[in-house]
C-alpha cells in the first residue's frame, strides 16, 4: 500500500477551482418572454423598450411566461455532493459525467473551505492541525482502493462505489427562466450549502447580465452592490 501510495502522489490530481460555462440562451430572451405575455393581453408594445410588462409580471408572480426562455449551463469543477443537490431540481435536462463509463482512477476532487477553518479556528497552545494535508491523503487512500478494486476485475460501476461525494463531476443543465428563478430563490439563500450558492450565484450573474429584467429583483436580493455594477459594465452595449 505504501508503493503505491507513493506511486500515486505522481499522478493523483490536485483539487480544481469551479467553472461555469453559459452554453445557449434563447435569443432576444426578454423580447420573446414580454411578446408572449402581450399575447395574454392582447397589448403591444409601446416605444422600443422591452422590459416594463415583464416587471410589473415578475412582481405580481404571473411567471408561467418566463417558461419560453431557456439557458444552458456547463458545470466543471464541482463536487458530487452538490450535483446530487442540483438534480433534485427535476425541471431540467441534465446530462452529467458517467463514473459507470469514465475511469476516476485519477479523480479530481474538492475540498470544502471549513477543513482549512478547523485549522485557524484552533485554541493557542494546541496542536497544529493539517486539515489540508490530512483530506488529501484520504483521498490517495481512495483513489488506491478504486485502483485495488479495478485490478481484481471490477468494473467502473462497481469500483465507484468507495469513490467520495468529494469527487469532481461535470454537469451540462437546461432550464427555463422560471425554473432557474426558482433554483436561484433557494440555492442562493444563506442556509443552502456553500458549493451550490457559490454555483447558483455565478449562474444568477450570468443571466442577470443576459436578461435583467428578468432577474433583476433576486440579483438584488442575492449579490453585492459592487457585483451587480460590475455586471452591468460587462454586459453594457
Amino acid at each position: 500500500m505504501k508503493q503505491l501510495k507513493k506511486r500515486l502522489k505522481k499522478k493523483m490530481q490536485k483539487e480544481i477551482k469551479m467553472k461555469i460555462e453559459l452554453v445557449a440562451i434563447t435569443p432576444n430572451a426578454e423580447e420573446v418572454i414580454e411578446n408572449a405575455a402581450r399575447t395574454c393581453y392582447q397589448s403591444e408594445l409601446k416605444g422600443n423598450k422591452v422590459g416594463g410588462l415583464i416587471d410589473k409580471l415578475v412582481k405580481s408572480g404571473h411567471h408561467s411566461v418566463l417558461e419560453h426562455a431557456y439557458a444552458t449551463f456547463r458545470i466543471k469543477g464541482c463536487s458530487r455532493a452538490m450535483t446530487h443537490q442540483l438534480v433534485r431540481h427535476r425541471l431540467m435536462a441534465i446530462s452529467q459525467q458517467s463514473q459507470r463509463y469514465v475511469n476516476e482512477k485519477q479523480f479530481d476532487y474538492v475540498i470544502p473551505p471549513s477543513i482549512s477553518d478547523l485549522e485557524k479556528n484552533l485554541p493557542e497552545g494546541d496542536k497544529k492541525l493539517n486539515g489540508v494535508e490530512d483530506f488529501k491523503n484520504d483521498m490517495e487512500i481512495i483513489q488506491a482502493m478504486y485502483i485495488k478494486w479495478k485490478a481484481r476485475g471490477l468494473k467502473n460501476e462497481d469500483a465507484r462505489f468507495v469513490l467520495p461525494n468529494a469527487c469532481c463531476s461535470e454537469i451540462v443543465i437546461s432550464a427555463n427562466f422560471r425554473e432557474l428563478r426558482h433554483i436561484f430563490e433557494v440555492r442562493c439563500d444563506k442556509h443552502a450549502q456553500w458549493e451550490i450558492r457559490s454555483v447558483a450565484k455565478e449562474m444568477l450573474k450570468i443571466l442577470y447580465g443576459k436578461a435583467p429584467s428578468i432577474f433583476a429583483d433576486l440579483a438584488e436580493m442575492h449579490l453585492s452592490w459592487d457585483e451587480i455594477i460590475a455586471i452591468k459594465k460587462l454586459f453594457s452595449h
